[in-house]
C-alpha cells in the first residue's frame, strides 16, 4: 500500500524504487547545484527513503529468522 509521506511526497512502491530514488537524490545533493532551501527538502526526503529501506530490510530479516526457526544463518554462495 502506498501512503503519503511528509511534504506531499509519496512512499515508494517497493524497496528497489526507494533505493533508486535515494541514489539519484544523493547524486543531486553531492552536485552542490541546489539552493539551500531545496537542499533541506531533498535531505528530508532522503531521510524518509533511508528509513523506508531500513524498515523493509528489517522486515525481510525478521521473515528469514522465522523461516530459519529463529536462527539467522550467514548467507554463502553455496546455499543459494
Amino acid at each position: 500500500m502506498v501512503t503519503a509521506a511528509k511534504h506531499g511526497a509519496t512512499a515508494p512502491a517497493h524497496y528497489e524504487a526507494a533505493l533508486q530514488e535515494l541514489e539519484q537524490l544523493v547524486a543531486r545533493l553531492e552536485s552542490g547545484d541546489m539552493p539551500l532551501e531545496q537542499l533541506l527538502t531533498q535531505y528530508q526526503r532522503g531521510a524518509e527513503l533511508l528509513k523506508f529501506c531500513r524498515d523493509r530490510l528489517a522486515a525481510v530479516e525478521d521473515q528469514i529468522k522465522v523461516l530459519d526457526q529463529g536462527t539467522l544463518k550467514t548467507w554463502t554462495s553455496e546455499t543459494a
